[in-house]
């Protein structure tokens, strides 16, 4: 179970995963072999899954960031499913209810690379692409 001691340095680590036991214990008054006993903790029971790094994808040449809606064929969503995960655009994908199959967010230099990626999502579905123009909120 999660207590409020654990949801301070979860807090902490989403916003830098890269501090110290001793930074973050002197943020919320632990020693830092308390904050790593914790934090070995959480992630042994798996409330903690794994660290992220977050890139700037315009900084790494990717200028285009959309989102796509794709509704894919019936019979054509094994092959799909693996088809996707092998493409590097793809950054994130959800399976998701409703009259799409997927959710995914894709990174890409630009319009042309759209217009090849969309070429290739529409052997299996049909897609839906929606430009994105800014992140709002909390990542």
């Amino acid at each position: 179970m999660v207590d409020a001691t654990d949801l301070k340095i979860i807090n902490i680590l989403k916003s830098n995963s890269r501090l110290s036991f001793a930074e973050i214990g002197k943020q919320i008054f632990l020693s830092p072999s308390s904050v790593r006993e914790r934090i070995k903790k959480l992630e042994d029971s798996g409330v903690i899954r794994g660290y992220t790094l977050r890139l700037d994808q315009a900084l790494m040449g990717n200028n285009l960031e959309v989102f796509i809606m794709l509704k894919i064929f019936s019979g054509k969503f094994k092959s799909a499913l693996s088809e996707l995960e092998s493409y590097p655009e793809v950054k994130e994908a959800y399976r998701i209810t409703g009259q799409h199959n997927f959710h995914i967010r894709v990174a890409l230099r630009d319009q042309l690379h759209l217009q090849q990626f969309i070429d290739k999502l529409v052997n299996f579905g049909e897609p839906t692409t929606h430009l994105i123009l800014s992140r709002v909120g909390k990542e």
